[in-house]
């Protein structure tokens, strides 16, 4: 079980640094006063008369204000009396009261349950907010037993054994539940009684005899959480000797058959001993000189007196104390704790997760990070989100390229990044764990599939951590039962665990995306954490410098923006990030002030809060099961990066108070440590920490601090077409250096390689000797990668391509040992593999492979010497079709080059040979031999078998032969290639001009 690192040795040493308390008063202790007892029986009093004297006045006095019958027409033209004024009036009245009425039984029926936020009637504002004083004021008096029970607190808590759970709490936000906070003080009043009878007798006794005293955890009041810190300020003087309480109760069996393993971890209703020089009120001695206090708490301190030497036996699990009375509604706390990590099976099937890194035996190994962004390198998912939709926009790009270019092909060659661009792409291609996303994307969707065909509901989830070992679990807000298989329970009721080796049997599952909101946010040891944003039942707030909280803000959003587990969302960035949207167009939105981002989010609440009721739904949760889930209840999730004035902190407190069951999250950066509404308190330090100090959450921070941020940013923006060197910012046409490969050949005879690669179609090498067997495979996808790079592949990158799990630094130097043998040297004794001023790995210019050429026939025949001469554009056009043997390492043995998925060769060899294709065919067509236009077009489409545009050419070539039945022979062909789609338009308006009868051939096939 990893182990914790807290920062309470800081604090030990620097009572600056101590974390501070939520809520400067302690726990108030008082009695319940007679003024109590009257606003208690004069709530019962109007209760009385409102629920039940006003129905019987009505009746005795009025009487049935209907009419007996059906009225006739007639009634329409009567006179208005006072009598039928009367029985308007009273019929009101009853609709009043019935209302009235359903508001007391909601509230009655929420406040004895304790479970939950009190259901809304309908348009009963003011009517529910009466009933619920009333009924608050009524049962402040009568809480007793249920002041024992933990409360929401402790979510997540129960641990076994010798575990060490690391927690973040969150306190609930003022705003809607502001009466049940007010319910909740009356409760910790009551309890607070029951210790507050032995204070004086604590006071004097202990000093004088030195007895044994013992404190009662206070249960929450309003917004306020007890904490051994506190306790330890209240009753010694100094909140950094909470540690000594800690070692006196440590894995002690508590009352509620759980044990104190952490000193974050303690519940209401558990008993603390306290050291002998304790003072002050709430404590209480042995239970003989305690007669005021109740007998129950009497027994429970009696029975914890007897487990002083620390027994560790019996008293149940820590896991079953936990899944019982400890776990209520989600709406009032949000915590995370650090679960139960389980030992891999030693079987192949469950191989360790990739972390995107070089995993090194020996110190030596580590290598540091080659001169690449460690920020990037730490953190799989974000890279494995950009470089996913980095891929999705160069290809996008060259799409539009090819459908918008106008005499000549723009944008063939993405740019090559060059300098901190560069080093940025390296290290998404190092750290991305695109495996890691896809197995989170599918174990959610599963999970929301198989919940949905149990007719269950989404529990609400606050945080996920992907482990070390590759298990997956979910932190539920309150137990939900038995998970679906092949889900099971965790360590205890509100933790779920998915296995690595079933996550990875789950299939594409046609569902909406449960949990689109969760991110990364760090790591603590080996375990990953993401924080589900849009559930946290208020704000969660981030501390420290504004360029460390920038940083962690452009992660956030760079996740939120790119990841792969999330269908669709609203990411708006207040005060930083106008440069990210290009991210993400259609996601990210920026706003320049508060102003703006209150009256947005204002209309955007009230939006949601009336669909939300309008579809019957009780948050967004239940609204993405369904016939709905794939159009509706997308989160939005707000980052506000400078702290808030006062009044706009309130305000946007109030707005926060229901945004969980909304789908709407917020991360507001603070220079302080207090922010009103804040659920989540976390702070970020200058050496990459992130911190939850009260709490001893201790992270390694994921961030993306400002360099690597404009570096990302700049891949983005130079593969945008409209904005890169080929769009229309650039030169564009047929002259544009966007065309230019980035590594011509010497296509003459005087430029014939010494070493020469086949890899459109089957992969062969010509001029090497074969490699031994057993390193052939890596050899041959090591070159190929170098193949397809001729700018210069990093160390690391190929390293990861070839073993995504990772490899030692020895292992990987040997391979690039035997592959600068393998290679050689030219004959002036140049080595045909070297290193360049970037430490890169580079291949000689006398090394080089079909695709090299077949672009510089291309380019040539384009752009160079087939410009002026119409027969050498044909020769070096039917030369480069020529090459076109197949898709691109046809044969390539399943399970390698999976690298392969990060590049966008995929779709650039289509593209260039459809455009060898058309080439060639305008070629033929000038001199009217459609033959031959026909021959070259079908060789592309056998590459190319998906460009529409080849098909148009198709088309028109078999027209200009003059053979109509040749001609609805392809039309034929070509719808029924079509299928289900159809005939795209494009090409259905060509075949009206050139076969008008087309759809009768169809007609008489179908």
């Amino acid at each position: 079980m990893p182990r914790r690192r807290t920062s309470s040795s800081a604090s030990s040493t620097a009572p600056s640094a101590a974390p501070r308390n939520r809520t400067p008063q302690p726990v108030r202790v008082r009695r319940r006063s007679f003024g109590d007892f009257v606003k208690a029986f004069l709530a019962f009093v109007v209760l009385l008369v409102l629920v039940v004297g006003v129905p019987l006045a009505l009746a005795t006095q009025i009487g049935w204000p209907l009419p007996d019958g059906a009225p006739g027409l007639d009634w329409l033209q009567r006179e208005i009396t006072v009598k039928t004024f009367l029985n308007i009036l009273t019929v009101v009245v009853w609709f009043a009261w019935a209302q009235f009425t359903a508001c007391v039984l909601v509230e009655v029926k929420a406040a004895l349950s304790g479970v939950g936020v009190p259901g809304r009637v309908p348009g009963s504002g003011p009517s529910q907010l009466l009933a619920r004083q009333l009924v608050a004021a009524l049962l402040l008096v009568g809480a007793t037993a249920a002041s024992l029970t933990p409360g929401l607190s402790q979510l997540g808590q129960s641990m076994e054994g010798n575990q060490k759970p690391s927690v973040a709490a969150a306190q609930q936000t003022p705003g809607i539940f502001a009466q049940q906070q007010e319910q909740a003080a009356g409760t910790a009043s009551a309890l607070a009684e029951q210790a507050g009878q032995a204070a004086a007798r604590a006071d004097g006794a202990a000093a004088a005899h030195g007895d044994t005293k013992y404190y009662r955890i206070q249960p929450p009041e309003g917004r306020h959480h007890d904490s051994l810190w506190e306790i330890a300020d209240r009753h010694l003087g100094d909140g950094r000797r909470y540690k000594e309480i800690f070692e006196l109760n440590k894995d002690r069996v508590q009352p509620d058959g759980s044990k104190l393993s952490e000193a974050s971890l303690i519940r209401p209703g558990w008993i603390m001993e306290m050291p002998g020089d304790a003072r002050g009120g709430e404590l209480v001695e042995m239970p003989d000189e305690a007669p005021n206090v109740s007998e129950q708490v009497r027994q429970q301190i009696s029975d914890y007196a007897r487990t002083g030497d620390h027994a560790q036996g019996g008293g149940g699990s820590g896991a079953q104390g936990g899944g019982s009375g400890a776990h209520g509604g989600g709406g009032d706390n949000a915590q995370v704790s650090l679960p139960e990590q389980r030992p891999a099976p030693a079987t192949p099937a469950t191989p360790a997760p990739s972390t995107g890194q070089d995993h090194a035996a020996t110190p030596a190994a580590a290598d540091h990070s080659f001169g690449l962004p460690e920020a990037l390198l730490t953190a799989p998912l974000l890279a494995a989100g950009l470089l996913g939709a980095l891929g999705r926009r160069r290809r996008q790009a060259l799409w539009q390229s090819a459908l918008g270019s106008v005499g000549g092909r723009r944008g063939m060659e993405p740019p090559t990044p060059t300098g901190d661009a560069q080093d940025v792409q390296d290290a998404l291609l190092v750290g991305a764990d695109p495996e890691g996303v896809r197995l989170l994307d599918r174990a959610l969707r599963g999970l929301a599939a198989a919940l949905t065909a149990e007719s269950r509901p989404l529990p609400v989830v606050y945080a996920a951590w992907m482990g070390g070992n590759g298990d997956l679990h979910l932190q539920l807000a309150q137990p939900a039962g038995k998970p679906p298989a092949p889900w099971q329970l965790g360590q205890d009721q509100t933790f779920w665990m998915l296995a690595r080796a079933d996550a990875e049997r789950y299939e594409d599952a046609d569902t909406a995306a449960p949990y689109p909101g969760l991110v990364s946010l760090g790591t603590m040891d080996d375990s990953r954490l993401l924080l589900n944003l849009e559930s946290v039942p208020g704000i969660v707030s981030l501390g420290g410098t504004e360029a460390d909280r920038t940083a962690v803000f452009a992660s956030v959003a760079a996740e939120l923006a790119t990841n792969g587990w999330s269908d669709r969302m609203t990411i708006t960035l207040v005060g930083f990030g106008e440069d990210l949207t290009p991210l993400a167009p259609n996601r990210i939105r920026h706003l320049d002030g508060f102003e703006d981002l209150f009256e947005t989010m204002s209309a955007e609440t009230r939006q949601r809060r009336g669909a939300l009721g309008a579809a019957g739904h009780d948050s967004v949760l239940t609204g993405r099961t369904g016939p709905a889930q794939h159009t509706r209840w997308a989160p939005h999730l707000v980052l506000l990066a400078t702290q808030p004035s006062d009044e706009d902190a309130l305000r946007l407190a109030e707005l926060a108070a229901d945004a969980g069951r909304l789908g709407i999250g917020y991360l507001v950066g603070t220079e302080g440590t207090d922010l009103p509404g804040a659920a989540w308190e976390m702070r970020i330090t200058g050496e990459g920490k992130l911190l939850a100090p009260l709490l001893g959450l201790e992270l390694e921070a994921q961030t993306l601090p400002a360099a690597q941020r404009r570096a990302v940013v700049e891949l983005f923006t130079d593969a945008d077409p409209e904005h890169g060197p080929g769009g229309s910012d650039g030169p564009g046409g047929a002259s544009g250096t966007a065309n230019t490969p980035p590594f011509l050949v010497d296509i003459s005879e005087q430029g014939r390689p010494a070493v020469y690669a086949r890899l459109v179609g089957s992969y062969e090498i010509i001029g090497l000797d074969a490699p031994d067997d057993d390193r052939s495979a890596l050899l041959h996808e090591a070159l190929a990668l170098l193949l397809l790079h001729r700018e210069g592949v990093h160390p690391r990158v190929l390293s990861s391509a070839l073993w995504p799990r990772g490899v030692t630094a020895d292992v990987r130097d040997a391979l690039l040992e035997r592959l600068r043998a393998w290679l050689g040297t030219d004959p002036d004794g140049t080595p045909r593999l070297a290193t360049d001023a970037t430490g890169r790995l580079t291949l000689a210019k006398s090394v080089v492979s079909d695709l090299d050429v077949l672009r510089s026939l291309y380019y040539e025949a384009t752009q160079g010497r087939g410009v002026g001469s119409r027969q050498v554009r044909g020769r070096l056009l039917t030369d480069a079709l020529v090459l076109v043997r197949g898709p691109l390492l046809a044969d390539r043995p399943e399970g390698r080059y999976r690298w392969l998925t990060h590049e966008i060769i995929d779709a650039q060899l289509p593209l260039l040979v459809a455009d060898t294709g058309l080439a060639l065919s305008e070629f033929h067509l000038e001199k009217d031999r459609a033959e031959k236009a026909i021959e070259a077009l079908n060789a592309a489409l056998r590459t190319a078998p998906a460009d529409e545009r080849l098909w148009h050419e198709l088309l028109r070539a078999t027209h200009a032969t003059g053979d109509p039945d040749r001609l609805r022979a392809l039309a034929a062909d070509l719808v029924g290639r079509s299928g289900a789609r159809g005939v795209p338009p494009r090409t259905e308006a060509l075949l009206d001009e050139l076969l008008p009868t087309w759809r009768d051939g169809v007609a008489a096939a179908g």
